[in-house]
């Protein structure tokens, strides 16, 4: 059952998500649809890591329904980067070996193990790489292989938590760029997870604004310049979170 552009992938209807007894975020509404570009803006601490867990089926709501297309129930759809590397230094991987970690629970024939990593690798900037030490990479070629190794899943579905933290900014310019080409040119949806401003401004097509347990979420100009939440507001209250970190973000 294929996705359609008229066919949701993500449907949240009012959702709570607590801890306990704590509750995070509350009555959360937000549509997503095939070939859009959502950045999931917020800062830290303000219940951005709790959607986040919740999108990826590792929290379930306390209170209404979050619908996914049967595509993506499995999550073996679903290509998820985190923040960091979780690989240890100290074991010797290739690039290949590194990127083709992605493929870990799906039964792929080894023919198309290759064919999926050429792509993947293509995508991000990396072909010719795949037999060079991961380790031997600079900081913006790890990343680009992070990405590479939820891409090798063929997402139709892709989610990045704070893909850009720690890269200077011709670093970050260009994953993005390469995440902008994917989207556009391959119809890749994706979810970037962010607290910085200007990234929702330059690549978002959608925005989920998360602040006070609410999350306010739409069209990018829509949420950003002509809601209640105005540009000046967000910028401020992500203003203040950078502050308190040593202005990392923006």
């Amino acid at each position: 059952m294929p996705t359609t552009p008229s066919s949701p992938m993500l449907k949240a209807t009012a959702l709570t998500l607590a801890y306990g007894d704590h509750t995070v975020l509350t009555n959360v509404s937000f549509t997503v649809h095939p070939g859009e570009f959502w950045v999931l803006l917020g800062h830290n601490g303000g219940g951005k890591s709790t959607l986040l867990r919740a999108i990826l089926g590792l929290l379930p709501p306390r209170s209404g329904v979050l619908w996914l297309h049967p595509e993506l129930a499995s999550r073996a759809r679903t290509g998820f980067v985190p923040q960091r590397c979780d690989l240890t230094p100290t074991l010797p991987t290739t690039v290949r070996e590194f990127v083709l970690l992605g493929l870990v629970g799906l039964r792929v024939p080894r023919r198309q193990e290759q064919e999926r990593l050429t792509w993947a690798l293509e995508k991000m900037g990396l072909a010719g790489l795949a037999t060079r030490s991961y380790w031997a990479l600079s900081g913006g070629q790890r990343q680009r292989a992070l990405v590479a190794r939820a891409l090798v899943r063929r997402p139709t579905f892709l989610v990045l938590d704070e893909p850009t933290n720690n890269l200077d900014t011709p670093t970050e310019d260009a994953l993005l760029q390469l995440l902008v080409a994917l989207n556009q040119e391959a119809q890749q949806t994706i979810m970037l997870v962010t607290h910085n401003l200007s990234l929702a401004h330059r690549y978002a097509t959608h925005v989920a604004f998360v602040h006070g347990g609410q999350v306010l979420s739409g069209p990018r100009d829509q949420v950003l310049t002509n809601s209640g939440a105005s540009e000046e507001e967000v910028r401020r209250m992500l203003t203040a979170s950078a502050t308190s970190m040593g202005g990392h973000g923006l």
